[in-house]
Parts: C-alpha cells; sequence; structure tokens
C-alpha cells in the first residue's frame, strides 16, 4: 500500500468523523425563542408537573436523573444530552423550550406528545432543578 496516500485519506477521514461530533453538538435556536421567558413560575406545583411529564417522556433516554443514560439511550445513534452539566442549565428556558417542542435526530419533536405549551414550560422548569 501507498503509504503516501494512506496517509493524508486516514486523516482526511478522521477530521470527517470529529466535525460530524462538532455539528451534532450545535444546535442553532431561532432569536425569538432564545429571548423568550418562561411565563410559568417554578413553583412546587409547576416542578411537579413537569417531573410527571419528565417521567412519561422524557426518562427512558435522558433517564431517572437526567444524565443521559436511559434504558433506551444506548439504542440511539446521537448522545442523549446530559441536563445535569453547566453546559445544558446555562441556556435560556426559552431556547429549552424551543429544542423541547422541535426536536433534531433521534430527539422527537414533543409538539403533538405534550400540545399544551403551559406544559412544556412546567418540563423546563423541572429540567432546571436537575443539577450536577
Amino acid at each position: 500500500m501507498n503509504t503516501k496516500f494512506f496517509v493524508p485519506i486516514l486523516l482526511l477521514g478522521f477530521s470527517l468523523f470529529l466535525l460530524s461530533f462538532q455539528n451534532s453538538s450545535d444546535w442553532p435556536v431561532p432569536e425569538k425563542y432564545q429571548k423568550m421567558k418562561n411565563p410559568v413560575p417554578a413553583d412546587k406545583e409547576s416542578i411537579s408537573i413537569g417531573k410527571a411529564l419528565f417521567s412519561t417522556h422524557c426518562k427512558s433516554c435522558h433517564g431517572k436523573e437526567g444524565y443521559g443514560d436511559g434504558t433506551k439511550a444506548a439504542q440511539l445513534e446521537t448522545p442523549c444530552g446530559d441536563f445535569t452539566i453547566d453546559e445544558f442549565q446555562k441556556q435560556t428556558d426559552g431556547s429549552i423550550f424551543y429544542k423541547t417542542m422541535e426536536g433534531r435526530d433521534d430527539m422527537p419533536s414533543f409538539k403533538k406528545k405534550i400540545p399544551d405549551q403551559e406544559d412544556i414550560w412546567h418540563l423546563v422548569n423541572f429540567l432546571r432543578t436537575l443539577k450536577e
């Protein structure tokens, strides 16, 4: 085998592999949603409702504690998000709301599964309680 061509091709392949991970973590959120404020107070009742929604719709992939280690996580092509890390928690409520509504890749859209937007805001309030 001619190493003159093999090494550059190997490096190109590895670079493309790394870029695929970089792009998968980039999830653009429209400015409208980035600036959107949560209209639902993060009180005990809201967090309780959000926890119930999380158990029903999110726990199987994201895990009981939100680490991204749910029973279905290993079956997915894209890694499940870890809701406890600073990178997730630094997002605006509107960004989390948007991502939950729209979905992407293995993450489904919840527009139809959770049609009441107030419930998605309850879920956002619960996700805020999941910290390292």
